[in-house]
């Protein structure tokens, strides 16, 4: 078998669907809490992922002039759209359905993509340029994570032992599969426009210092929100618990995926495993149930 090119695979949007008619809230039996910490990139996916696309529309001129990138960051652009699409699928029926409403918490997230973190600069005396590339850094930051936690998820068998929704499981095996497929393109993209690496150092950090309180507070929302809890609080032993289970990754394993992306060294392409993801690529039931019934499509909703 031929080895799959770690840093240039065929980076394709493919077009799935999700059927959230039998899946629980809890969607992992008897862990609410783990489950609600998961049920976090729900609600901060979509708006996060719209806020690529858009950034990523006035980055293509940037790398007109490398072919190879332009059309990759094309493809980058339709799998993040369609991965928006999908999580808010989950936001709008597998949740709302059963008496959780995201919203009043994911119109802030929206704020802050859109405002915060939107085309103007927060000080005037800050160029557009130097605004865009550091947003630039910052993705690139984020996809790290998303690709070293696509892989984590494709390799959590405990999720499995435990039960989990097999139609929740699909969801994010095939997003962190897709994760793991285009990991080497923002990476790539931030080199090709900036490459410094203190902008890359300060970049990673302005995303990734607010990763942790995200996950902790939009957690904390899910559980005051849930109709099924009686003001349940996650605390940091209920995490710790889970990390000893299985059902979520350690902090120790986030410390080290954040050294390894501080090394000036670093490139996406020597983490993780592209054949591991083709392989669930070609097993995902929801990507597999439209490739049968549109043979030869693919592309966003």
């Amino acid at each position: 078998m031929t080895a799959p090119d770690e840093r240039h695979p065929v980076i394709t949007p493919r077009r799935v669907r999700f059927d959230w008619s039998a899946t629980p809230l809890h969607w992992i039996p008897g862990e609410p809490v783990a489950t609600h910490f998961i049920n976090v990139l729900h609600l901060l996916l979509p708006a996060g992922e719209r806020w690529f696309v858009r950034v990523y529309k006035q980055a293509l001129p940037l790398v007109a002039d490398d072919p190879v990138l332009h059309g990759e960051v094309k493809g980058f652009m339709g799998q993040e759209a369609v991965h928006a699409y999908s999580h808010q699928g989950v936001l709008d029926r597998q949740m709302r359905d059963q008496g959780l409403d995201p919203r009043p918490l994911t119109a802030k997230i929206e704020w802050v993509f859109r405002r915060l973190l939107g085309d103007r600069p927060p000080l005037p005396v800050v160029p557009r340029r130097a605004w865009l590339n550091l947003r630039i850094g910052i993705i690139a930051g984020i996809e790290h994570y998303t690709a070293v936690l696509g892989q984590w998820i494709l390799d959590a068998r405990a999720l499995d032992d435990a039960g989990a929704d097999p139609v929740m499981l699909d969801l994010l095996r095939w997003h962190g599969a897709e994760e793991v497929e285009h990991r080497s393109v923002a990476f790539d993209v931030y080199q090709h426009v900036s490459g410094a690496y203190w902008r890359r150092f300060v970049a990673f950090f302005a995303g990734v210092i607010a990763m942790p309180l995200a996950v902790y507070f939009g957690a904390a929302y899910l559980c005051a929100k849930d109709p099924t809890l009686a003001g349940v609080r996650p605390r940091p032993r209920d995490y710790r618990r889970a990390v000893r289970k299985g059902l979520l990754p350690s902090n120790r394993f986030m410390v080290a995926a954040a050294r390894r992306y501080l090394r000036r060294d670093f490139h996406p392409s020597g983490e993780c495993s592209t054949r591991r993801a083709a392989e669930y690529l070609a097993v995902s039931p929801a990507a597999r149930a439209v490739a049968r019934a549109e043979p030869g499509r693919s592309g966003d909703e």
